[in-house]
């Protein structure tokens, strides 16, 4: 099977279009829509549904979409481990992060990184929990930075332990008390992140058996934030997420106390490309010496 037919079908069911994964791969459209149908007259079948909008994949590129990911990612590996035997030290590395670690941790663990290993190319995505292991499962993304939850599926490398705090506007009755009693939580107004599906928050509510009376979701932490700044309800974030935002908010722990465990995950350590398990190891050395 030809590489650069996988290649020009991957990227135009991720871009949506021949012309934008021409761009991509430095063909020309044309070029890339002879590749896609070459390897849908090797495999028998249509991957694609053309029109004037652009290209959507039919049910059998769908169906074949994740086989063919994983080939190209083998390929890499080939190549990636080549390089490594001949001490050249090349690849990607394909990154799904919560934003907090994304806005946080990441940015000094990649440029470092980078200084070290100029070769290797960082690719980094963020999004919730959902988002994170939807790009690992599909195999996107190569490594994860997202909180551990049961059942664990990735292989899990811990990395540090993160408080929930309550989120308060500046005058609630609460905003000079030491700690926020989370039973509270079921009786205040509450801003929802993550559009309602914040996992690490609706995990520990479900723990505490606590029913939340949501009167706002927003996708966006900081606009969660201003919101709760304004008086509009409180909410319930982790502590990474709150760092540095200038907003008239009040973060108190909460009581009991509650954390998540933030760290790292993949399908497998053993069997990824050099330069993912180089990323890796130099991840857990940085975020694992204070240095966050």
């Amino acid at each position: 099977m030809d590489p650069a037919r996988c290649r020009a079908f991957l990227s135009s069911v991720e871009t949506g279009s021949f012309t934008r994964a021409a761009e991509t791969l430095g063909y020309t459209p044309s070029g890339v829509s002879q590749l896609v149908h070459a390897l849908e007259k090797e495999l028998g079948f249509p991957l694609l549904l053309r029109s004037k909008h652009g290209v959507t994949p039919t049910a059998n590129g769908e169906m074949i979409l994740p086989a063919i990911r994983d080939f190209l990612l083998q390929e890499n590996r080939i190549w990636q481990t080549a390089a490594d035997i001949k001490g050249l030290t090349t690849g990607s590395v394909t990154i799904a992060s919560y934003s907090s670690i994304a806005t946080h941790w990441l940015p000094d663990v990649i440029k470092s990184f980078e200084d070290e290993h100029p070769r290797i190319h960082i690719k980094l995505m963020d999004g919730i929990r959902q988002e994170v292991t939807k790009w690992l499962d599909s195999k996107e993304a190569d490594v994860g930075f997202f909180s551990y939850q049961e059942p664990m599926k990735y292989e899990w490398i811990p990395l540090a332990e993160d408080r929930m705090l309550a989120v308060l506007p500046g005058d609630h009755p609460l905003a000079g008390a030491d700690s926020f009693p989370i039973a509270r939580c079921a009786e205040e107004s509450f801003v929802m992140p993550a559009l309602g599906r914040d996992a690490d928050v609706l995990a520990m509510l479900e723990r505490n058996h606590i029913r939340p009376n949501i009167r706002f979701s927003t996708l966006d932490s900081y606009a969660a934030l201003m919101m709760i700044s304004k008086g509009l309800g409180m909410s319930v974030m982790n502590e990474l997420i709150t760092r540095n935002w200038a907003c008239d908010a009040v973060m108190l722990p909460l009581d009991p106390p509650q954390q998540i465990t933030l760290g790292i995950g993949l399908l497998s350590l053993k069997n990824a490309a050099p330069a993912v398990r180089k990323f890796v190891d130099f991840s857990v050395r940085r975020l694992t010496r204070g240095q966050r």
